[in-house]
């Protein structure tokens, strides 16, 4: 029966983070809980909001008030 060790591989990849064997670190950090919105809380919801909530998920925070609700709903509601 043969034995293989396996090695830890560190690498540098583009920006100077560091993986180890074979994963990627981007430095991006998926918030812990999906947002719990419905239609009505995203059209009545202020722009600041829309913004925290956008660049929270690493979302574009770009436009009007409107292209940013609807760029919310179609990325965080599922059709019924």
């Amino acid at each position: 029966m043969q034995t293989q060790k396996m090695e830890s591989i560190s690498y540098e990849v583009a920006g100077g983070v560091k993986g180890h064997q074979g994963s990627y670190n981007s430095g991006f950090q998926m918030p812990q809980h999906y947002p719990k919105y419905c239609k009505s809380d995203y059209e009545a919801m202020p722009e600041w909001q829309l913004n925290r909530l956008l660049s929270e998920y690493g979302l574009p925070v770009i436009g009007s008030v409107e292209q940013k609700r609807k760029f919310a709903m179609g990325a965080f509601l599922w059709p019924q």
